[in-house]
């Protein structure tokens, strides 16, 4: 295998399959049996989940929900979101555990950098909720405070496309897809991998970040296995 701990950064929005809502059944089956199989070659598995499917602050805050209450929102919609997958996890036989950023027993423990790194080690797949516990941070910053806190190889960032494009490829039909770039280059070019607070914490702590599909089964498993699908980020 390529990595041998990843932080996997789930789309909120892909959780809802084709109903365009919630959580499509089919689509938490389909990414409960990609992580289940990655887990049984050793890899060690953190997962941070958006909410978008759900609730998303900045969205909410631009129809007048307040913004601060609105970010508290979306973290709970993470939440609700990471005990889905647990649930279709457990149902592989695939052993987890829920943490949130916000204190919200029996929900999920409180998440705690040595509990979740020693959760690794045991080999069970820690969903790690509640994006950063504030507002105005988003679940991609999420991903790359808890990447960086875990010691994880690499950031997956799965998404509905198969990597990093010039242009929004759903609506461009001659954008180009890059193979490889840097953190310097989807700033300067002003491609929206990330938000630029996740960008630079990925570029100042040397986490690489690989955008592929998730959407597409088998894809993770080609991740893991260094078979060129998506974009590194480096």
């Amino acid at each position: 295998m390529q990595y041998k701990r990843i932080l996997l950064k789930l789309s909120g929005e892909s959780l809802m399959g084709e109903q365009g809502h919630g959580i499509d059944a089919q689509r938490l089956d389909d990414y409960a049996s990609q992580i289940g199989e990655i887990v049984e070659y050793g890899v060690q598995v953190a997962i941070v989940i958006g909410g978008g499917n759900i609730f998303r602050g900045l969205s909410g805050a631009a129809k007048g929900f307040d913004r601060y209450k609105g970010d508290q929102m979306g973290m709970i919609a993470t939440v609700i979101n990471s005990l889905a997958l647990a649930s279709a996890l457990q149902n592989k036989g695939v052993r987890s555990r829920v943490m949130t950023a916000i204190r919200m027993e029996p929900v999920g423990e409180l998440y705690s950098q040595p509990k979740a790194v020693d959760a690794l080690n045991a080999g069970e797949v820690v969903i790690i909720s509640g994006g950063t516990g504030n507002p105005y941070f988003t679940t991609d910053t999420a991903s790359a405070l808890r990447g960086i806190e875990v010691g994880a190889d690499v950031m997956l960032k799965g998404t509905r496309v198969d990597g990093v494009y010039s242009a929004d490829p759903e609506k461009d039909p001659t954008a180009v897809k890059f193979e490889s770039i840097s953190f310097d280059e989807v700033y300067n070019k002003g491609l929206k991998v990330m938000d630029l607070t996740a960008t630079t914490m990925c570029k100042e702590n040397g986490l690489p970040v690989l955008v592929f599909n998730m959407d597409k089964k088998g894809n993770l498993m080609k991740v893991l296995k260094g078979e060129k699908t998506g974009t590194l980020v480096h």
